[in-house]
């Protein structure tokens, strides 16, 4: 029996999926089966149901994909097997055929292709197939719904009769029909059929002369229709055979039925085989249009859905063509209860009921719409109280119904339940309610249940915050259009944004400042503490995003700078090469030089041949002989050098002479203005504007009306 109330499902709307499900069936009985789907009452049961879903999903973009399981039920045969003496149709037989040989097809199926289709095989090898079902059936009915002559001896001979008796039948028939249409007694059309049988077109003034059983006449009385005497012997001949005949079909139906009737059971197992399968196809079907996976079933005590969708909602938005917003939530033991806070129509209630119809789902056999590295866990309970808490039937108040609702969470919540409460608290008095709620929340909290609530009751934002393992949560919300952003943030109490939303809708300012004075001055002064660390948890998100961008950047920089100081390290290698190269020119030079300036001198001509050929001498002992092609290599590498040097120079000075530019036509800096006590500022990138209330040292106290605050006064600029 299962754990988790009716109640429950309808709350979270389990039927609309079911609905939605069944949709994709091909038969009834697996319609019927699938809207009447309720989660499965132990985990052991969860998982193989889910994995058998996944392979049939898997079989939609394979190539051997799962043969067709459609079927006609046999429901009423089924039952005709079950009372004593009756017998089945041809029909009927033909329905069990079906059924049989769809099974034998898929058991057959699933056994060639085990490695693929593991878990369906599996479930598949716990069908006790019998071929002489199959057998039986074919051995008396063809493929056309016909009893087959050979299905018994006596038939075989009375269709024998039968056919020698019809030969005789129509050779008497052409013989009479030939002899009348000589003596020209018979119309233009000479013959047609009366009763099934064939009879002579006989014109009526000839009526007499024509010797046989008149079975009839034509509407204007012109034509007679007679069966000739020869044939009518025949025919009642024939008659004998045909009820002959009709007796031993139904003696070998009823005995058919008879040799089937043990194996009631059996077949009753196909059925139920094959609408299983029905309901496995139209889960996967179903899975596919949702984007369903199957995520981690943990054996720890954990929720962790990761752009989880709701399914009805995706549904409907799909239709519309508009975006859905998916959702990332946790639930683990050191944070185990989530209140999440907030304005209305920011998403709270859709978020707790895609937890809730999401497990509902997948402890169903259900594939979910999340991220595959999601996480999931067994619960026995989930306990609901979402959407109208007034019950009219039995009379009671909003407040009435919530309490009884309460005392069936006290009786049933443990360890291995999750809660799903929208709007607690509300009902009653706010502070005696809130009280009575904040209660019952400890008593869960203390009973280690995982749970999720809505609220705008601030004494259990306050609880959330004190518990250790409870924890604020608000849906996000643009500060300055307060559209909803639809994304869940963990970790802070949202703000109600109550008098913003009225001042946004148009309400006069002039009434929301009475409202203001009305209430007490804390609860203002915290609800508008909660805004404005909502406002600053936004911009740290946003700087954070800027700081991520410009990170990436420097790394991308750092690698470009990188590549660029590896090339320009070669390059330099190549340069000192260069000039080791020509400084060795040089020296070579000098000592020409010398020797041409001393021959200049003394005319020694023998001399000068000695030194020169002693130089030539050293060199070569300090060369290494290079080949053409190299000589021709290190050539065309040093031009390249020399041109690239070039251009990096002039894209240098291009750039100096730039940037020369830009700053002769950027406006000189602001003067920086001195503030002093009285003026009007405001943070830098801010847009509040406060008064300095006094200065101390570097630092102002600016009063903002309802707070205020210490700043730096390089943070500030005077308005």
């Amino acid at each position: 029996m299962a754990r988790i109330a009716n109640k429950t499902l309808e709350d979270l709307e389990f039927p609309a999926v079911l609905k939605q499900v069944s949709e994709n069936c091909v038969t009834e009985p697996g319609k019927e089966k699938t809207l009447s789907l309720v989660p499965y009452p132990e985990f052991s049961e969860i998982q193989p149901e889910l994995l058998r879903v996944n392979e049939f999903l898997a079989s939609f973009i394979g190539d051997n994909q799962i043969p067709n399981h459609g079927f006609e039920p046999i429901i009423k045969e089924l039952h005709l097997l079950n009372i004593e003496r009756s017998t089945l149709d041809i029909s009927g037989f033909r329905k069990i055929l079906s059924i049989a040989e769809t099974t034998r097809i898929l058991l057959k199926f699933f056994k060639k292709y085990e490695e693929f289709y593991i878990h369906l095989n599996e479930f598949s090898e716990n069908i006790d197939y019998n071929p002489i079902i199959a057998e039986s059936i074919n051995q008396k009915i063809d493929k056309y719904g016909e009893i087959k002559d050979d299905a018994s001896l006596e038939l075989k001979t009375i269709r024998q009769r039968l056919n020698g008796l019809k030969g005789k039948i129509n050779s008497s028939f052409n013989k009479a029909l030939l002899q009348y249409s000589q003596n020209d007694y018979l119309d233009e059309i000479r013959e047609s059929v009366v009763e099934n049988r064939r009879v002579l077109a006989v014109k009526a003034m000839y009526r007499k002369k024509v010797n046989g059983a008149v079975l009839g006449s034509s509407k204007t009385g012109s034509i007679v229709y007679i069966e000739p005497q020869q044939t009518l012997e025949y025919a009642n001949e024939l008659s004998n055979l045909l009820y002959e005949e009709a007796e031993e079909i139904k003696r070998i139906l009823k005995a058919l039925t008879e040799f089937l009737r043990p194996h009631k059971e059996l077949l009753n197992s196909y059925q139920d085989y094959l609408i299983t399968m029905d309901v496995l196809y139209a889960k996967a079907k179903y899975a596919s249009k949702i984007n369903g996976v199957l995520p981690i079933l943990t054996s720890e005590k954990r929720i962790s859905l990761i752009n989880a969708y709701h399914p009805l909602l995706l549904a409907s938005n799909n239709k519309r063509k508009e975006k859905t917003f998916p959702q990332s939530i946790e639930l683990v033991p050191d944070k185990r209860v989530i209140v999440i806070s907030g304005p209305n129509a920011g998403g709270k209630s859709i978020t707790l009921k895609t937890v809730g119809l999401l497990q509902v789902m997948l402890q169903s056999g259900l594939l979910i719409p999340a991220d595959p590295k999601s996480e999931m866990w067994f619960f026995k309970r989930i306990l609901t109280d979402i959407g109208d808490n007034q019950s009219i039937e039995n009379h009671l108040s909003t407040y009435s119904y919530r309490l009884k609702k309460m005392n069936q969470f006290l009786r049933k919540c443990d360890n291995k339940t999750l809660f799903l409460i929208d709007e607690f608290g509300t009902g009653s008095d706010p502070e005696l309610g809130g009280a009575l709620a904040e209660t019952f929340l400890e008593v869960f909290y203390e009973r280690k249940a995982f749970g999720i609530i809505t609220t705008h009751y601030t004494n259990l934002k306050l609880l959330a915050n004190e518990l250790p393992h409870a924890i604020n949560a608000n849906m996000q919300f643009d500060s300055k259009t307060l559209e909803p952003l639809y994304q869940l943030h963990l970790g802070e109490a949202g703000s109600s944004y109550t008098f913003e939303v009225a001042q946004k809708n148009g309400i006069p300012y002039s009434l929301i400042n009475r409202a203001k004075k009305k209430i007490e001055g804390g609860k203002v002064r915290f609800d508008k503490t909660i805004a404005n660390l909502q406002k600053e948890r936004s911009t740290l998100r946003k700087t954070s995003e800027t700081l991520k961008n410009e990170a990436e950047k420097a790394r991308v920089g750092t690698q470009q700078l990188e590549e660029i100081n590896a090339r320009v390290q070669e390059k330099l290698e190549s340069y000192q090469e260069l000039f080791d190269s020509n400084q060795k020119l040089i020296s070579l030079g000098k000592k020409v030089d010398t020797l041409s300036e001393r021959y200049f001198n003394n005319k020694q001509k023998k001399q000068l041949i000695d030194e020169l050929m002693k130089l030539v001498m050293v060199e070569n002992s300090k060369r290494k002989k290079l080949a053409p092609k190299i000589k021709k290599a290190v050539k065309a590498k040093e031009q390249e050098v020399k041109k690239e040097v070039e251009i990096k120079v002039e894209e240098i000075r291009e750039r100096k002479k730039e940037e020369k530019e830009k700053a002769k036509k950027l406006p000189p800096p602001k003067p920086k203005v001195t503030l002093k006590i009285g003026d009007r500022v405001r943070m830098l990138e801010g847009r509040a504007i406060g008064t300095i209330d006094n200065i101390e040292k570097n630092k102002a106290i600016v009063n903002y009306g309802m707070f205020t605050t210490n700043v730096s006064l390089e943070e500030l600029e005077k308005v």
